[in-house]
């Protein structure tokens, strides 16, 4: 008679099953993420499809009111805000002080090493943002990818990958759901505040999504070696 199949989880075990997942995503999103850049580099003006459009309609439709609440979002996406709730993601969600610690660290390690590959790409392009003239915030550095955008994609994405296996499962979505709206809340901010094209917020996106799924993947080993004998 064969043993009955263990009713423990296994999340670590899962996530390195789910590698090749991760990997296939983050290569379509590097090679779209290439192919939009090159659209960038090599159209008339550095301009694509929408990008005027988008900016044209923000520029009309931007009250006092509406620009206030914009500028209010837009914050959450910058300062140590992101950091702080990638940190505190992670360490909350572990069953024990060392997976809290690790999942804590870890998720910081992934939203730097993402920031440090934005900035290396955002010189290396060095598109101009729209004429400050447009501005309804405060912005500085080159237009694409937008940070705010990059930094809260990945910051979201992070908060689901720590809640994974965590929680109920009617609270995860919920929180996922929440974290999701969050980042493209924050996204589209900086196009109605007239600070960054729309072809921005694609790059940025696409970039914390190579980034999230390669280093996830990557960080799937490190999990199935800490993780403790009845998962966690």
């Amino acid at each position: 008679m064969n043993p009955p199949p263990s009713a423990t989880p296994d999340p670590a075990g899962r996530r390195m099953r789910q590698r090749p997942v991760l990997l296939w995503t983050g290569s379509i999103a590097t090679l779209l993420l290439a192919f939009l850049i090159s659209a960038v580099l090599i159209s008339n003006g550095g301009l694509v499809a929408g990008d005027a459009a988008l900016h044209t309609w923000s520029l009309e439709h931007r009250p006092p009111a509406a620009q206030s609440i914009a500028r209010a979002v837009t914050d959450t996406g910058t300062s140590l805000w992101p950091y702080l709730v990638t940190f505190l993601a992670g360490a909350l969600t572990g069953a024990t002080w060392r997976t809290r610690l690790i999942r804590g660290v870890a998720g910081l390690g992934i939203l730097l090493a993402g920031q440090g590959i934005r900035v290396a790409v955002m010189t290396i392009i060095a598109r101009p943002r729209p004429p400050q003239s447009d501005w309804a915030t405060h912005a500085s550095g080159f237009s694409m990818p937008s940070g705010h955008t990059t930094t809260s994609a990945i910051t979201a994405g992070l908060v689901c990958w720590a809640l994974a296996h965590s929680v109920h499962r009617t609270l995860i979505r919920c929180l996922r759901t929440l974290a999701v709206a969050w980042a493209v809340c924050v996204a589209l901010t900086r196009v109605y505040l007239g600070v960054h094209w729309m072809s921005d917020i694609l790059t940025g996106w696409l970039l914390a999504t190579a980034c999230l799924t390669f280093l996830i993947a990557a960080l799937g080993p490190l999990e199935q070696k800490t993780a403790p004998p009845t998962g966690f």
